[in-house]
Formats: C-alpha cells, sequence, structure tokens
C-alpha cells in the first residue's frame, strides 16, 4: 500500500468548487481545494471520518499535502482490520466509484449530497424533484442575474420607440430592482418582492407605478428565455396597492377663458390642445403641426407619440378649431419645452389654481358629459372605459360640458405678443450666429 498525489496531466482549468487535486492511500482519496483570501492562496483538506465530515485550512501546499496524507491513512486505516469490507460491500463500493468517476467527486461526496437533498426533501421522492425542475426550466437561461439583464431590456423597449420619459421611469425601477435583488433572476420570491414594495418610500400610487415597471421587467425576462414560460411571474403574484379615491380637479369654465385670453400664442396652444383635446402634456411637447388638420378636425398621434406607443385620433371641437386658427402653424406645437411652466405662471400671475393635469381631467370630465360614451371617450383620450368611469364619470352636468366647448375667442381679438425672448433650440441658435459672420 503506497501514498501519491494524483493529477491529471494537461487538464484544463478546474471548474469552481472542483479539488486543486487529490491525495491517495489505497482505496481512500483525500481532495485538497485552493481558494484566495485578499492577496493571499489557502489550501482546505477536506475528508470524512468516524461519520464526521472534517475541514482544515492551511497557507501552503506542503502542509495541505502532508495533513492530506495523514488523514487517507486513518481513513484506509479505518477500511483494514475488524472494518474491512466484505466482498459483496467491496463491489458494491467499486460500484458506486464508477457511477460517480463522471461527476469527478468521490462516492463518499455524492452520498454526502444525496443524503442532505433527502433530509431537505422529506418524504418527497429526489427523482421527482429532478424532473420537475427539468420540466419547469426546460428551454430556461439558468444563472442570470437581474443586473445584467438591465442594458438588454432598456434595448429592446428603446427599439419598441417609447416615450423618453417612460423609458426613463422603467431605469429607474429596474436598478432599484437590481439594487435590492442582486442575484439570479429566478431566485425571486412574491413574498420578499411584496415586503420589498412596502418597504418603499412615497404614496400607493408611487409604489404601484413601481410595481407595474417590475412587472414589464419580469415579462420580458419571461419571453426571452430567462424564467419559466408557463409560469406566473413574481410580481404578476403581488397585488398592486389600494390607492382610494383620488380627487380629480378641473378648470372651470370661466377660468379657462381667463387663461386663454391672457395666453401667449405658445402657450395658448398648450392650453387649447390640452383642455379641448385632452392630450398629455408630453404628447404636447411631442406635437408637430402637420399632425394638426383643421380641414379634417383631426389631430394624429403617432405611436411614438403617445404615451401608449399606440396610433391615436383625437377629434377637434369647433371652438378648439377657431383658437388654433389664429395660430402660426409650423414647426413643433410647443417649441419651447417649458411652455408648460410658462402656464403654471400664467395661472398664478392670473390668480387661478394650477391643477396638476387640470387640462387633461377638464377635457375628458367635459367631454364624458356631453357625449355619455365612455368607450368613445376612452379612445379619444388614450385611456380605458374602466379608468373613465372610475375618475370622470358625472363630475359636471351636461350644461357645464355646452359651457366649456362653447368657450371661443372673442371677434377680432388675437393673442398678446410674449414678452419673452423667443425660445430658440440649441442647434438653431449657433446656425444663424455662423450665417451671420459669414454674411
Amino acid at each position: 500500500m503506497h501514498d501519491k498525489i494524483m493529477t491529471k496531466p494537461g487538464a484544463s482549468p478546474r471548474k469552481r468548487g472542483q479539488p486543486f487535486l487529490r491525495v491517495k492511500h489505497g482505496s481512500a482519496v483525500v481532495p485538497i481545494y485552493k481558494g484566495r483570501t485578499r492577496k493571499w492562496d489557502y489550501f482546505t483538506v477536506a475528508f470524512h471520518l468516524n461519520g464526521k465530515r472534517i475541514r482544515r485550512n492551511f497557507g501552503t501546499l506542503e502542509k495541505a499535502k502532508a495533513e492530506a496524507q495523514i488523514a487517507a491513512k486513518r481513513i484506509q486505516e479505518g477500511f483494514s482490520g475488524t472494518n474491512d469490507l466484505t466482498p459483496v460491500q467491496r463491489e458494491c463500493y467499486l460500484a458506486a466509484e464508477k457511477m460517480v468517476a463522471p461527476f469527478n467527486m468521490p462516492p463518499v461526496s455524492a452520498l454526502d449530497e444525496y443524503a442532505r437533498c433527502r433530509q431537505m426533501l422529506g418524504e418527497v421522492p429526489l427523482m421527482a424533484v429532478v424532473q420537475d425542475f427539468l420540466r419547469r426550466t426546460q428551454g430556461v437561461t439558468l444563472g442570470a442575474k437581474v443586473p445584467d439583464l438591465i442594458d438588454e431590456f432598456l434595448a429592446a423597449k428603446a427599439q419598441d420607440h417609447l416615450s423618453k420619459s417612460y423609458l426613463d421611469q422603467l431605469s429607474i425601477a429596474v436598478r432599484r430592482l437590481a439594487k435590492a435583488f442582486p442575484g439570479e433572476i429566478m431566485a425571486i420570491k412574491s413574498g420578499e418582492l411584496d415586503r420589498w414594495l412596502r418597504s418603499l418610500s412615497g404614496s400607493p400610487v408611487t409604489r404601484n407605478s413601481v410595481h407595474r415597471c417590475i412587472k414589464v421587467f419580469l415579462s420580458f425576462a419571461k419571453a426571452r428565455g430567462y424564467l419559466p414560460p408557463k409560469e406566473t411571474t413574481a410580481a404578476e403574484l403581488v397585488p398592486l396597492a389600494k390607492e382610494g379615491q383620488t380627487k380629480t380637479e378641473i378648470f372651470q369654465p370661466k377660468e379657462m377663458r381667463t387663461l386663454l385670453e391672457a395666453a401667449t400664442p405658445d402657450v395658448l396652444a398648450f392650453l387649447a390642445i390640452g383642455g379641448f383635446g385632452g392630450l398629455r402634456v408630453a404628447e404636447i411637447g411631442r406635437l408637430d403641426w402637420s399632425a394638426v388638420d383643421l380641414d379634417r378636425r383631426i389631430i394624429m398621434l403617432r405611436a411614438d407619440q403617445a404615451k401608449t406607443a399606440s396610433r391615436r385620433i383625437v377629434p377637434i371641437s369647433d371652438n378648439l378649431t377657431e383658437w388654433l386658427r389664429l395660430l402660426p402653424r409650423k414647426g413643433k406645437v410647443t417649441p419651447n419645452p417649458k411652455t408648460s411652466i410658462a402656464a403654471t405662471d400664467l395661472a398664478k400671475k392670473l390668480g387661478i389654481q394650477w391643477r396638476h393635469n387640470g387640462l387633461r381631467h377638464s377635457y375628458i370630465s367635459y367631454r364624458i358629459a356631453e357625449i355619455k360614451d365612455a368607450a368613445k371617450v376612452a379612445l379619444e383620450a388614450g385611456n380605458s372605459p374602466d379608468i373613465i368611469f372610475k375618475h370622470y364619470r358625472e363630475l359636471v352636468t351636461e350644461q357645464d360640458a355646452r359651457e366649456w366647448f362653447s368657450i371661443t375667442p372673442a371677434a377680432g381679438w388675437s393673442p398678446p405678443e410674449s414678452k419673452r425672448r423667443r425660445y430658440v433650440p440649441r442647434t438653431s441658435a449657433r446656425k444663424s450666429i455662423v450665417d451671420t459672420i459669414i454674411g
């Protein structure tokens, strides 16, 4: 019986968790593992003796080899004498050693792993669990971590031509998720996600906004094969927070007329299209006059201009037509990106309380009172009929609606000129300066 150190010449780099080398004494094999802490390597001798697993660390390979040789000798001595294997037992051991040979691990390690799995599973057969896992994860890319999927997710959504504001919202939400769950995406559990969402600061509305973004992200991961395709994602299992009844604030017809008659051309377009067309602030900011067809009485929002990334046709009412005919209709409807701030400042100057999203809320409220068709109003506004019923129905009377859509400019009236310097995009301003110098 002799000692020897087993290594495989020309072997490929060892896999993570595999022994660095093995020390053998007779039929007893003791593995040595190599690790690193900060700047130093260390070596771990791991073996089973008398039913106990023993691990010892050494700073040098020579000391680890010496300990492994002693351990292998002690293990081998346990195999001999009164404890020697019977022929049948030895045949079983050799058969077991042959079974685990493809996995490059000693039989005792395989048995230890099997015993721990059975202990965790209880009465559930290990094979049934393995088969179920393979069924669930068939075609799934295992090991994908949340931070590694963010760039792929945002790039795909950018290709869908979503608005920049929505892309920013998605980016913030998924990066917060990656910070809280930096591990594998399959390891995210609904209970843990629910607790994390509840820990976020802000109102239930804010929490639900983050929740919806996470749903989009996990659905993307499922579609790309990072999550089981037939299983509900963790975000889908978590219910949305109860937001309660939110107050929908609108402008009164008298307030709207006062605002319009005091507005300069750029602010007038913003107020009129928002209040009589129901477009969102961001949608007005992306709108060109080429999309405003006064002859056909429609505003055509492209998919990349609408929040929902779907094409939408908005009708132009009679009174909106009269306000828009007073304006020069060329280029962007609101070339100044701070037009919404200018409208807020104007309301403050006139002593009118500015309502958040008040123009859009006003349009939907008066429109549903006028035509009493939630489905049609939802189509025009880019909402769902459920939202229309929940937030806008019966806020105003039919008489209020007639008054709202009869707000028109007085005969001979024209919008006052802006006293502020007209906003010029940065590139255009530079070009005009160069043209002046050359001229």
